[in-house]
């Protein structure tokens, strides 16, 4: 048990370099992953967000109560800076119509369960940075449709009550299974060993979803060569940046301390990519190209979101 715990924290803190190595892997053995497709695909998503209700508490909740200011402007700050700055790169770079759905539904999507890791490292707002993802999952269901119509209603027709069913199966569903096993078995002495385990399923979980998609678009990499996947990278790498910044500057004109700034940050500019894979391949499959900036961001919003946090401390450094 105990290896498996240190494997859990080593796959938690190698987290970028083991899905990049599972993507680099899939890419020359494209079979695989083949079997993680469709209903599979939903499963293993459900499985990473009931790791994430087995981490929270009724005190991650009660945030939402007890800083009502906070959680709005940061539910804000993430519904509207990252679809707007998703929706103008589609135009700015004239992405086709898969990739553009692809980064359309990366910017739609609610934020990721990293991001609160992220948070913790850099000396930010860890009790805000949990309450905004909660807050942004919980209320993804209704959020992410009605801006997927918004964003991308022009390129093709959103089932948005179908994604609103798919969304709360996958993500409401298991996070309340996640918390009702917290409150229950919490005081239980082997719960804490199982917690410790979460981080690495997660991350097993999420290299199983970034290989699936490398086995579905394989054949359109290689027909496409290098220049699809630098071309559709340039835009993942804007889309994250500009989240970063913004959201940053959103925490500064609210009024924000130096805590919540940087947990607002990468909030925003940290997204449930996993999410948007699974959403692409279950109502994009007329467009197989567009799980590919899904895939992309979830491998690159955790390499950015760390390195990130080593900047923020840097400067606490040089401020010293």
């Amino acid at each position: 048990m105990q290896f498996l715990i240190r494997l859990s924290q080593w796959l938690a803190s190698n987290a970028s370099l083991f899905i990049i190595g599972i993507a680099v892997l899939t890419f020359f053995a494209p079979d695989l992953f083949l079997w993680v497709r469709g209903t599979t695909q939903t499963v293993i998503l459900g499985i990473i967000m009931l790791t994430m209700g087995l981490t929270l508490t009724t005190d991650d909740f009660r945030i939402l109560v007890r800083r009502p200011h906070d959680i709005l402007i940061g539910a804000c700050a993430q519904f509207f800076i990252m679809p707007c700055v998703a929706w103008l790169l589609v135009k700015i770079f004239h992405l086709e119509p898969a990739l553009a759905l692809g980064i359309l539904l990366v910017g739609c999507c609610p934020g990721g369960v990293s991001s609160n890791i992220m948070s913790y490292l850099c000396h930010g707002d860890v009790a805000f940075s949990v309450g905004m993802t909660c807050a942004s999952t919980l209320l993804a269901p209704v959020m992410t449709p009605l801006l997927m119509e918004f964003t991308a209603g022009e390129i093709i027709a959103i089932d948005t009550i179908g994604m609103f069913l798919n969304i709360l199966i996958v993500t409401i569903i298991p996070v309340g299974i996640g918390c009702f096993l917290n409150y229950t078995y919490s005081k239980s002495q082997q719960f804490p060993t199982i917690q410790s385990l979460m981080p690495g399923l997660s991350v097993i979980c999420l290299a199983c979803i970034v290989g699936g998609v490398i086995s579905t678009v394989h054949d359109s990499l290689i027909a496409r060569g290098l220049w699809l996947f630098l071309w559709t990278f340039a835009v993942v790498l804007c889309h994250n940046t500009l989240g970063y910044v913004l959201g940053y500057m959103s925490g500064k004109v609210a009024g924000f301390n130096k805590a919540k700034k940087r947990t607002i940050s990468i909030e925003v500019g940290m997204q449930n990519a996993g999410l948007a894979t699974v959403l692409a391949g279950n109502f994009f499959a007329a467009q197989p190209l567009a799980v590919l900036p899904c895939a992309i961001s979830c491998a690159w919003h955790s390499i950015s979101g760390t390195i990130l946090a080593g900047l923020f401390l840097k400067f606490d450094k040089k401020a010293a």
